[in-house]
């Protein structure tokens, strides 16, 4: 009985669908229309039993000269429309658009195909397995000097049976691989930026550009010009610059990048260009000053609370020199992450703030470093210095000056796995251009990192105010050696996250046995170069594959996805997006302090507000393109998605409570609804 209602229900629709006849083998017959013949295609001249989507095609072959148009098509014209009403066992179809061509007629742009093209369509069956009686009104206009509207019925009868390859198939998938891939899978980031009367759009890829065009669509500017192309980098870099184009920065852009048979798309914000580069290193100085207030810097604490006790008893000329040597070596550990970071770009990763704490080996090794720190303050063992330096020694402090550039270094590194205000858009602006800009707004960072040192180093007399030397300095390096042990400890707790709980054992097991060493073995040469070798060795560790899998959300929060928030917030709901990972403590303050408690955690409780967190504990390209959409190198990074805002409001780096209530009742809730 239920077949022959599905047989009736095919004919009757069959009847309903007018002109087109339809042909056996996956190919519907051509329809004649205006400079055009149309067919429907499918990539299957049967439905297989349980099968439930359907791979067709709108199969368009132009008469020489004319053109259709693409989803957006520029200065003028009209892309192609289909009506799929009196179609029977057919869900959803959703139209793919192949990359356009670029033509211009009298000065105007416009995106398009001509001579022959297939629309891929993907289509869902009501009832998976069951025969499909398909048929379509396609509206299309048509263009050369002139433009003449079009109309066409195509039709295609698939039944049941075996899903045997059409003649059609390799048709369909030339043009699907045509489809633009998402630029986060294909590993291009975009950028753009408003300003001095021309809208810069940046793409960076993996593999060099050879000739690529660019396709801008925003809803402000529908028929933006040919832009003009520059390469870089060994063609890794590619810059599109539209000239004369006025756009309010924040604006939402898609950008299709298109190079010879290679095309991918992605969306993007309009940033406002910076004024020049002395402007984006005074934004760098600041930030660099500001971070040192921030909570990352929580794990150095005991190395600046050392640094200074080692200051007591000493002369100013010697406090000077002690002090300008941490500064150099925060200074200069900030310009070496910055030249890491381009070369890291120049091999075509994909990179941005704190990304090294996305690595189980620098992890191993900060992990190791740090516990040997806390053994070296616990007395367990002591460097010498070197004869020749006798002189220097006795001036400075007993670490020496070769100590004093270590610990700003390490401290350097250990304290900028988060962004900061400022930071994340100085940062953002550098990694969007050359190597040498890079380095500049880098070396900014340093030295406004290091503006305490040099503060302090201008008064030395300031280490007068310190006690004389004495016990309560063994004592200080004791309980600072405990926070540096926790901080190895933290930092292990990060590794079993990343590379897995064994992995951390045995990192933390080489240490342990590390220290042992030096305990046992206190005073005898060959206990620190025994130390050494197992701490390396736990370096080595992570080196291995078998990573765990990534860990899901807790119950209750989304999985990250900026189509999936994009779309709830225009269904109407309210949401909250937490970019966050492991090793950043300025998130996990937020967390505790504003989206754990208070009224807050109340609306995300209550289900008023929804939460989508994303886990950048590990490399994630498409968290890297979201950051980048949001003109963002780093985290933490939140938004708030709403009716009111589909596109997402970004808010700053350290949260308050305030400002997470304001996005939401400007992102489609209200201000009473946000107090409740």
């Amino acid at each position: 009985m239920r077949t022959r209602s599905r047989l009736v229900a095919a004919v009757l629709a069959a009847a309903t669908l007018g002109s087109a006849p339809a042909l056996a083998g996956g190919l519907g017959a051509w329809v004649r229309a205006e400079q055009a013949d149309l067919r429907l295609v499918s990539a299957t001249e049967a439905i297989g039993p349980g099968q439930d989507r359907l791979r067709l095609g709108l199969h368009v072959r132009l008469e020489t000269g004319w053109k259709i148009y693409w989803r957006s098509p520029g200065s003028a014209g009209l892309p192609p429309r289909l009506d799929w009403d009196g179609s029977a066992n057919l869900g959803q179809a959703t139209l793919r658009w192949p990359a356009p061509q670029r033509f211009e007629l009298f000065g105007l742009q416009s995106y398009g195909y001509a001579g022959e093209v297939v629309l891929p369509i993907e289509a869902r069956l009501v009832e998976p397995g069951a025969p499909a009686v398909l048929g379509a009104r396609v509206e299309y206009l048509v263009c050369r000097e002139i433009c003449i509207p079009g109309a066409a019925r195509v039709a295609l009868d698939l039944p049941a049976g075996p899903p045997t390859p059409s003649a059609a198939a390799h048709l369909i998938d030339r043009f699907a691989g045509r489809v633009p891939a998402p630029a986060a899978a294909a590993g291009v980031t975009l950028a753009a930026e408003i300003g001095t009367g021309a809208l810069v759009v940046t793409a960076r890829g993996s593999h060099p550009f050879v000739a690529p065009d660019l396709f801008v669509e925003t809803a402000a500017l529908p028929d933006l010009p040919a832009p003009r192309v520059s390469l870089a980098e060994g063609g890794r870099t590619a810059r599109f610059t539209f000239p004369d184009v006025a756009l309010p920065a924040g604006t939402r852009l898609t950008a299709t990048v298109v190079d010879g048979p290679v095309a991918i798309e992605g969306e993007t914000v309009a940033l406002a260009a910076a004024r020049g580069l002395g402007a984006v290193l005074a934004i760098a100085l600041i930030g660099g000053l500001i971070l040192n207030l921030m909570p990352c810097v929580l794990p150095v604490l005991a190395l600046k609370v050392t640094g200074l006790a080692g200051l007591a008893g000493a002369q100013p000329g010697a406090a000077r020199r002690s002090l300008l040597a941490t500064a150099a070596g925060v200074a200069l550990s900030m310009l070496a992450l910055g030249a890491a970071l381009a070369g890291l770009r120049a091999a075509g990763a994909s990179i941005g703030w704190g990304v090294q704490f996305q690595q189980p080996v620098f992890l191993a090794f900060m992990a190791a470093l740090t516990g040997l720190f806390a053994f070296n303050l616990w007395g367990l063992f002591a460097i010498g210095a070197p004869r020749w330096a006798g002189t220097l020694a006795e001036a400075a402090p007993r670490r020496g000056l070769a100590g004093d550039l270590a610990t700003g270094a390490f401290a350097t590194l250990l304290a900028t796995p988060c962004s900061a205000p400022f930071v994340g858009t100085a940062a953002a602006w550098a990694l969007t251009r050359g190597t040498g800009e890079i380095l500049a707004v880098f070396a900014a960072l340093g030295a406004g990192l290091a503006l305490p040192w040099v503060a302090l180093a201008a008064v030395p007399r300031l280490a007068a105010l310190l006690p004389r030397p004495g016990a309560w300095m063994i004592r200080l390096r004791a309980a600072m050696g405990v926070l540096l042990a926790a901080t190895s400890a933290w930092l292990m707790t990060v590794l079993a996250s990343q590379a897995g709980t064994e992995v951390a054992a045995g990192v933390a097991a080489s240490l342990a046995a590390a220290g042992a060493a030096l305990w046992l073995a206190r005073g005898r040469r060959a206990a620190l170069p025994a130390a050494v070798a197992l701490a390396l060795g736990a370096v080595a560790l992570p080196a291995f594959p078998g990573a765990p899998p990534a860990p899901p959300p807790p119950a209750g929060t989304l999985a990250f996805s900026a189509v999936e928030a994009e779309r709830r917030a225009r269904s109407g709901e309210t949401l909250l997006v937490d970019i966050t990972a492991e090793w950043c403590i300025t998130c996990q303050v937020n967390k505790a302090l504003v989206l754990e408690r208070g009224a807050v955690a109340e609306l995300l409780r209550a289900g008023a507000v929804g939460m989508m967190r994303g886990d950048w504990t590990r490399p994630d390209p498409a968290i890297t393109a979201y950051l980048a959409r949001h003109g963002r190198v780093g985290i933490p990074f939140n938004a708030v998605y709403g009716p009111a805002a589909p596109e997402g409001i970004a808010l700053p780096e350290i949260l308050t409570e305030s400002t997470v209530l304001d996005a939401v009742a400007r992102a489609g809730g209200t201000r009473a609804q946000a107090a409740r």
